[in-house]
């Protein structure tokens, strides 16, 4: 499990470091690893990072893995609907901290109990029926003008790190961040590690990441939809807002940043509707969390 990290007082950081350390520190390299050679390994290396939901994705992949479940009866009606009404009420009112509390006490209660290693072979197969006809061509042709640049290109994601790892590998990306939930023995506690990944917690496993990695964030870019997102795309020199909600969009005007929207102009045109990504990021532990994983050597 991530240690924590404490300030010069002695008191231990917010929640959301802890998530954003907890993802880094669960986050390695599966698809495009490191090369050995110790001359390139002290090379400082670029890399871009993107959220997943309406960026890389259409709509939440939450919502996607819990139909998946639904589907394996993996929860019952009455879950759904209970979930379905804090979806409602979060959408309607915003992201306050009750609601998104919530929803995450709901999401961790259909994981309890069961194993990471079960969750996980699950997320394989939902993501191929459910995910992988959902994902933007533009956006998925932007990741792979990094890659072909030798750049590192990372998911990040309130989703749980088991099915954002799922994805990036189902797309030869690098690797993912995602909320990390607690484990014990191979299975799951139903208590996260932090909080979800989101908002400061995204920014603060992107600079994790950035250290361990060796990489130059005024040298990396970021990709995300949504205004949560503006700590993780203020980090690096490179943002861009792909399919951006209203709040962010005006932002990266003001702020001189790449406007990407590869909606139509009906589904552009609801922008000012609260974005599918706020909701994903109240449901990530929903389908899963994940074991904090030992850092795989990379070679």
């Amino acid at each position: 499990m991530a240690v924590l990290r404490r300030d010069v007082r002695g008191f231990s950081l917010t929640r959301a470091v802890t998530a954003g350390e907890a993802a880094a520190e669960a986050a390695h390299a599966s698809v495009h690893p490191l090369p050995t050679d110790h001359a390139v390994e002290q090379r400082v290396l670029g890399a871009a990072f993107f959220d997943l939901d309406n960026t890389v994705m259409r709509g939440a992949s939450i919502f996607h893995m819990a139909r998946g479940l639904y589907a394996r009866r993996f929860f019952d009606k009455r879950d759904i609907m209970r979930f379905g009404w804090q979806q409602a009420r979060f959408r309607l009112g915003g992201e306050h901290m009750g609601h998104v509390g919530d929803a995450q006490e709901t999401a961790l209660s259909f994981v309890k109990g069961h194993s990471v290693e079960e969750v996980t072979a699950l997320g394989e197969e939902i993501f191929d029926e459910y995910m992988a006809d959902k994902i933007w061509p533009g956006t998925r042709a932007l990741a792979q003008m990094h890659l072909d640049a030798d750049r590192q290109v990372w998911l990040v994601t309130a989703a749980p790190i088991e099915i954002a790892t799922t994805i990036a590998g189902r797309l030869g990306l690098t690797g993912a961040l995602g909320t990390v939930s607690e484990t014990r023995d191979g299975y799951y506690t139903g208590r996260l590690v932090g909080e979800l990944l989101h908002g400061e917690a995204k920014a603060e496993a992107v600079r994790g990441l950035a250290a361990r990695e060796n990489l130059d964030l005024a040298d990396c870019s970021a990709y995300s939809d949504s205004s949560n997102d503006i700590p993780m795309l203020s980090l690096v020199g490179d943002p861009c807002a792909v399919n951006p909600d209203a709040k962010l969009r005006r932002h990266a005007r003001e702020h001189g940043w790449r406007v990407k929207d590869y909606r139509t102009g009906r589904k552009a045109a609801r922008i000012g509707i609260p974005a599918a990504a706020g909701v994903g990021a109240v449901a990530g532990a929903l389908a899963a969390g994940t074991a904090v994983r030992r850092r795989a050597a990379l070679s």
